[in-house]
């Protein structure tokens, strides 16, 4: 078996690295992360340079690690600055590092791409970026947000491992909406009508668009509204209108982007990608404030999308505890890190072991509050 480090994704051939990727995810699809490539997403303008590891046997690719080199932490949603800290306080350098993510993006799925039960290409996929890590003298290598599975083994491999929490919303063979509202409390059930009330006499339309039926017009505005959210909040937008209407010709049937409309003119706009069994809300941007649109155009509507396409769950995005009471429940995530460094790697696992103490006890004071009645629970 071979080994490759690849300095952009397009070297790699899109079928095979697609046969790998499990529950058809859009987010670690070939499509997906070429489209960043290709439109300047990710390279040195934003310190995120391609390095993807690649497994081959006979020609043919068997397992892989969307893997990029970090020289700073920005899109990561695992923060490490206080790592960064006692690194460079040491006189060490915590850059470069490597991470093994989707860029910009804290949703849940494969970081190693291999066939099922194949325990050989797994560990190889991992001492391949430990090896990488070496050569470039990289502080360390970082999973983020792998699958429950894939963290486990990581563990056994010695990785260490962090913890956080999210918000996600599960689908227990709800009818319709109005289903879902029946399993929450009487007065969560009535503060999410009133929510939604209001939009409706607000004179706001809604339009759920995927990938087919988007125009250039429907992806101009969303894109302005956007990158509008990241000038006033966050000061650096990385995606754009060419990334975007890329995706929407690679994975049409995996984008699902709400647009509202006022009077003729569109003024919000959420987007969406959705898998064979999870959505995941990515981001959302508005011209005008109209009360409670976010929640009907980021929530409300990608559950309503969740109940008719029989979707298991959603992932709304990271952080946010005003999303407990619109029904979603707090889920802990992970990510796996291999320090490359002997004098910091116990400092670093005591570290970790009390940071996930912490988190643990948070998520169950989150749990006391949940929407929905006790014999639902």
């Amino acid at each position: 078996m071979k080994a490759e480090i690849h300095t952009s994704i397009d070297e790699i051939e899109p079928q095979q690295w697609n046969r790998l990727v499990d529950d058809n995810n859009p987010l670690i699809r070939h499509e997906f992360l070429a489209a960043m490539e290709h439109h300047d997403c990710v390279g040195e303008r934003f310190g995120w340079l391609p390095r993807h590891i690649a497994l081959y046997d006979a020609g043919e690719l068997v397992a892989a690690m969307p893997l990029y080199e970090k020289h700073n932490s920005y899109g990561e949603f695992v923060f490490d600055h206080q790592w960064e800290s006692a690194w460079e306080s040491s006189g060490r350098h915590y850059f470069p590092k490597l991470v093994s993510a989707v860029p910009y993006t804290p949703a849940s799925g494969q970081r190693m791409l291999f066939a099922p039960g194949d325990q050989v290409t797994q560990k190889m996929l991992a001492d391949t970026a430990v090896a990488l890590a070496g050569s470039i003298n990289a502080s360390g290598v970082h999973l983020l947000f792998p699958t429950e599975i894939q963290q486990q083994q990581l563990d056994s491999l010695g990785w260490l491992s962090r913890r956080d929490v999210q918000f996600h919303w599960h689908n227990h063979a709800y009818t319709d909406f109005d289903d879902f509202l029946s399993r929450l409390t009487a007065r969560k059930r009535k503060m999410i009508r009133k929510e939604r009330e209001v939009v409706a006499r607000s004179g706001v339309t809604l339009r759920q668009l995927d990938g087919h039926s988007a125009s250039h017009a429907d992806w101009q505005a969303f894109t302005r509204f956007y990158e509008k959210t990241f000038d006033e909040k966050w000061g650096l937008a990385t995606f754009n209108l060419d990334f975007f209407e890329e995706v929407a010709r690679e994975l049409p049937d995996n984008i699902i982007l709400v647009l509202a409309d006022l009077d003729g003119e569109c003024i919000a706009g959420s987007l969406m990608y959705c898998s064979d069994t999870t959505l995941y809300g990515r981001h959302w941007g508005c011209s005008e404030q109209i009360d409670m649109l976010h929640f009907e155009a980021c929530y409300y509507q990608g559950i309503e999308f969740c109940i008719r396409r029989g979707l298991a769950s959603f992932e709304p995005g990271a952080q946010g505890e005003h999303k407990i009471p619109r029904g979603f429940l707090p889920v802990a995530t992970t990510s796996a890190h291999w320090i490359n460094d002997d004098e910091f790697r116990e400092p670093v696992r005591q570290w970790t072991l009390h940071e996930q103490a912490a988190v643990a006890a948070y998520e169950d004071e989150l749990r006391l509050r949940s929407p929905y009645r006790e014999e639902c629970s």
